[in-house]
């Protein structure tokens, strides 16, 4: 049932169609719901277009993330839709150009100089090409995957010992939601903000810095779409997250030390930061099991 995404409240319709013969993308033909609980419009969201959400997914509108978990992509069935399949890929093909270019970055000489002494080459870098983009097409799918799993499982099936007493709905660190798929559907969602490096190609930018600053991004509307997602608040959602992106580090680092790379995965998305990240993981969990 699609909800108000101003105040959660279920409502049978988001809009009303009134005149088929004219386009709802446009505005045409369409009458809005009003909320009965807040009186305003259910789903503002319903006459905007595609560059409208983007721009306000970025700014972290908990509006737009509800539009699109709750009332545009949310199903019964806990399936994927298409449109989330082919942005997953999307999102995977990136990361692996991303990943390819950070790690090589990271292995660079500085000068020419640099050059001469430089250490010898990784094996990986002496096979076919092709080769090189299946071990990294592998490295970002295991990553993916190791920070998906994690989340879904400790939030569909929480650890006994973890549950509290208010009639099992809520546990004392993790939040009870038993559709894990909307999950993933809101962390690759949030997880948009990845492409924006395809912008800078045109400049010359410091490449280590920009990957940090988008990898910063995409971790806080990560944890900002699983917070509105199962409006259990911003400390739980940031522990779920944290533990995801501490599981996508030791895959990315088992995987890369496999081909001796080991000494160049804080290049990875989500990896240079997660130190950063340790010490407010601490103090999450610290907040959590105080209250």
């Amino acid at each position: 049932m699609p909800i108000c995404i101003e105040c959660r409240f279920p409502v049978n319709t988001l809009y009303t169609s009134y005149s088929k013969a004219d386009d709802r993308t446009l505005g045409k033909g369409v009458r809005l719901t009003q909320c009965p609980r807040c009186k305003r419009f259910a789903d503002k969201y319903v006459e905007h277009d595609f560059v409208v959400l983007f721009i306000d997914l970025v700014l972290i509108k908990p509006q737009v993330y509800r539009h699109l978990l709750f009332n545009r992509l949310g199903r019964e069935d806990d399936r994927f839709e298409r449109s989330i399949i082919r942005l997953g890929i999307l999102l995977l093909l990136f990361d692996v150009y991303l990943t390819w270019a950070r790690i090589e970055k990271a292995g660079a000489p500085l000068s020419a100089d640099a050059q001469t002494q430089s250490a010898p080459l990784p094996p990986l870098s002496t096979h076919p090409l092709l080769l090189q983009y299946l071990f990294f097409l592998i490295l970002c799918l295991l990553s993916t995957l190791a920070f998906h799993l994690p989340i879904r499982f400790l939030c569909s099936h929480p650890p006994s010992w973890l549950r509290s007493d208010r009639q099992g709905h809520h546990v004392k660190l993790l939040p009870y939601y038993p559709k894990p798929t909307a999950i993933s559907t809101a962390i690759i969602v949030s997880s948009c903000t990845k492409l924006f490096p395809i912008l800078l190609i045109v400049w010359d930018y410091d490449l280590p810095s920009a990957a940090s600053a988008v990898s910063w991004a995409v971790i806080v509307n990560n944890v900002a779409a699983v917070e509105i997602l199962m409006d259990c608040g911003f400390m739980r959602a940031g522990f779920l997250v944290l533990v995801g992106a501490v599981c996508r580090t030791i895959v990315g680092w088992l995987v890369l030390s496999v081909v001796g790379l080991q000494d160049r995965s804080w290049g990875l998305d989500g990896v240079g930061i997660l130190a950063e990240s340790a010490e407010m993981g601490i103090k999450l969990v610290a907040q959590m099991v105080n209250q």
